[in-house]
């Protein structure tokens, strides 16, 4: 495990003057488990513990959010419309905004993000109600039908139970991470029963470096997560799915037009929620935002039922088969058996689920996007099956299969939506228990994910992050670039000389300097040039020369001037274009500053790094 050189031991507690009788129980503690238990044991110990602990906390969220929803839905008709779909939503994300204001007072919506946030800038370090107050607050808002998943806040919730756990044992900053990493894991295994797609999503998505001393952790917190909501729940997949009807090879070019098809869905997905939460917070007044977003999140789930919610009964009934099923609750009913309404409501379904997150999101509910870009992915493999199916453009010798096409509709979308393809292949597997189909789910997943990579680089979990500058845990070597500042490389301690200085007063400058690097500069400050101590040796040895040849004879124009507040990664890309090893420093008006070397800068490099890598 990498040691941390500015944070002290618990042991140095008592060195620095604090008696160790005086320092209580627990420092004493802390002293005795860094004598006794050595660190990378005690971190799987505690990845024991954050593992079991989210995977209780995806249980109780999912059996909160199933308690409170049906018993609002429970006596609804199936053959029609339900009114009452006109008030429940709204009221969730009223309380669940309310609950965020008063009591959390603070945003803990779009959870993964705050816990990418909390990994690049806050030293992995989340708040001790992040432990429960996204639990409250989500399963208010999915249970009364809010259109959002209860993966984003579980992830949340995870996370701050490894933080908050590491930070009761006074860890590093590196082994923090790992700990957020792992309740992460856990949070995503305990909700799907998926402990492999759990530890990949800390990989692809969190983007944490699977080291030899990071991959035990990861394996033991997702196993524990998804074995605890396993011994609550049962030993059943979340999705119930059977393969009734066998993938053929000739299938495949379907399968690669599906995941070109998924990509774009995807794209559509993550740009369009981007924009509307953008619009939402333009809406200064908090309750002109509830306003909004609940009478828009009513409406559609009026109009469309299987929005309600995180959708996974509409996803069950899809992956099975059961087309005519997603008409229930609904004005639509009667219309279940003809085919153009059914291709219809698929569209509608799959295009209005993103406007219904966004609402949901934006009128002030907690929840995620994780759910949703499932509930879209299966519209959209089902809608392409269907569509294929009815239209003569191709004479199939036999349908696709819509269950089949619904599955992997399912991994195409999540792939493209948040860039991470091998999660997507695992838990769609996992939780359907369709492992047969993984050559298709490969396929589907590896098309949409490099047809979102075309058009955006991030995934909707970076994205946020991304625009303003706040990613370290994506493109590390860019990313830790960005939160160097040009202030702390700045070297100041040259000697500045100026254009009418003679060669004798620059040797005896060079005498009192330390450096072979002198600014020029006039008297106003403004640089003018450089003289490097190369380029004068063989004359700085010649008195006869001393009164007759002044600086500005010799001195050199740099090839380069960096503004002083120039981005990092802007610094580095002019060192390599100029092959320089030195650069001078100005302001915006062209006066002199100081220098910044490659050197310091990779030193402080190595420095900002080091606290983000967990050996």
């Amino acid at each position: 495990m990498a040691q941390q050189q500015n944070n002290p031991r618990p042991a140095n507690t008592a060195a620095s003057g604090l008696s160790t009788d005086k320092a209580g129980w627990w420092i004493r503690l802390l002293i005795w488990r860094e004598k006794h238990i050595p660190d990378k044991t005690f971190v799987v110990m505690l990845a024991l513990i954050v593992g079991i602990a989210a995977g209780l906390a995806a249980v109780l969220l999912k059996t909160l959010i199933a308690l409170i929803a049906n018993f609002l839905t429970s006596r609804f008709v199936t053959e029609g419309g339900n009114l009452l779909y006109l008030v429940f939503p709204a009221i969730g994300i009223l309380l669940a905004s309310l609950y965020v204001y008063y009591i959390a007072r603070e945003p803990i919506s779009h959870g993964v993000t705050r816990v990418l946030y909390a990994l690049a800038l806050k030293k992995s370090r989340l708040k001790i109600h992040n432990m429960y107050s996204s639990l409250i607050a989500s399963s208010v808002t999915i249970g009364f039908g809010g259109s959002v998943g209860a993966e984003g806040p579980i992830v949340f919730t995870g996370a701050a139970i490894g933080s908050n756990l590491g930070q009761a044992f006074r860890l590093t900053p590196q082994t923090m991470a790992m700990l957020v990493a792992c309740g992460a894991a856990a949070g995503i295994a305990g909700i799907f029963k998926a402990p492999i797609a759990g530890m990949l999503f800390t990989i692809e998505v969190l983007m944490m470096d699977l080291t030899a001393g990071a991959a035990i952790p990861l394996i033991v917190a997702s196993v524990a997560g998804a074995t605890v909501a396993y011994v609550f729940t049962g030993y059943n997949v979340e999705f119930f799915f059977t393969q009734s009807e066998p993938f053929y090879a000739s299938r495949i070019p379907y399968v690669v037009l599906l995941g070109i098809f998924c990509g774009f869905v995807s794209l559509y997905f993550i740009t369009l929620i981007d924009r509307i939460e953008r619009q939402f917070k333009r809406l200064r007044n908090r309750w002109i935002r509830w306003a909004v977003g609940g009478i828009t999140l009513s409406l559609l789930i009026f109009l469309m039922p299987p929005l309600y919610g995180e959708g996974y009964e509409g996803i069950t009934r899809l992956i099975n088969g059961d087309v005519t099923g997603i008409f229930n609750n609904s004005l639509f009913y009667s219309y279940r058996n003809n085919t153009a309404a059914v291709l219809m409501f698929l569209f509608a379904l799959g295009a209005f689920k993103v406007f219904a997150t966004a609402a949901t999101n934006g009128g002030g509910g907690v929840g995620g996007t994780f759910a949703p870009s499932l509930f879209v992915g299966v519209m959209a493999g089902v809608f392409f099956a269907i569509l294929f199916n009815t239209v003569d453009i191709i004479d199939l010798d036999t349908p696709l299969s819509i269950k089949n096409f619904a599955l992997m509709g399912m991994a195409g979308v999540m792939a493209g939506v948040m860039h991470a393809p091998l999660m997507a292949i695992f838990l769609t597997a996992e939780m359907t228990g369709g492992y047969d189909l993984f050559l298709p789910l490969l396929i589907v997943s590896a098309s949409s994910y490099a047809i979102s990579r075309i058009f955006t680089p991030y995934g909707i979990y970076s994205r946020r992050l991304a625009k303003r500058g706040e990613l370290l845990t994506h493109q590390k070597d860019r990313a830790v670039l960005t939160l160097l500042k040009m202030d702390s490389v700045i070297e100041k301690d040259f000697s500045i000389v100026h254009p009418d200085m003679s060669l004798k007063d620059m040797v005896d400058t060079i005498a009192q300097s330390r450096r072979n690097l002198f600014p020029v500069t006039d008297d106003e400050g403004m640089l003018l040039g450089v003289v490097q101590l190369d380029d004068i040796r063989n004359i700085m040895f010649r008195p006869d020369l001393y009164r007759r040849i002044s600086v500005h004879r010799f001195m050199a124009i740099p090839p380069a001037k960096v503004v002083v507040g120039t981005p990092m990664e802007k610094v580095m890309k002019t060192f390599d274009d100029t092959g320089a090893w030195n650069l001078p420093v100005i302001d915006e008006n062209g006066k002199y500053i100081g220098f910044v070397s490659k050197s310091k800068i990779f030193n402080s490099y190595r420095q900002v790094l080091k606290h983000y890598t967990y050996d």
